[in-house]
């Protein structure tokens, strides 16, 4: 099973402070838009993404068709196809994608230790 790009989604107190640490560490500002309070930063191949007063916990999160350039793939498993793999393996979702839909979509889980993951395709 092919998830997709991934990324740690971060919740963030002061989007500037953490951006500027990150910095330090090598990250990048490579998307985003800080007026709006996100910012995705990339350091080499790693992806992390800085949220303020977005969610209340840090997420797992997987891009379906997206490579770590945020480049659309041109072979990739739908989202929906995911889901249903999930759910036959008797995974349980918090949100489900609609599967009669085509093109962006998403659902969210968690993992048994509470830890929230986002399956989020955008092509």
């Amino acid at each position: 099973m092919k998830l997709g790009n991934f990324s740690v989604s971060l919740s963030v107190k002061d989007i500037e402070v953490s951006k500027v640490f990150y910095e330090k560490l090598g990250f990048k500002v490579f998307g985003g838009d800080q007026s709006q309070n996100w910012l995705i930063m990339k350091n080499d191949e790693h992806v992390i993404g800085l949220f303020q007063g977005m969610f209340e916990n840090n997420i797992l999160t997987f891009n379906p068709g997206w490579n770590n350039e945020a480049q659309p793939l041109d072979e990739f498993t739908d989202i929906r196809e995911l889901q249903r793999q999930l759910k036959e393996h008797g995974i349980e979702f918090m949100s489900e994608a609609d599967e009669s839909s085509s093109g962006p979509a998403s659902c969210m889980l968690t993992d048994p230790d509470g830890n929230t993951i986002l399956i989020d395709q955008h092509v």
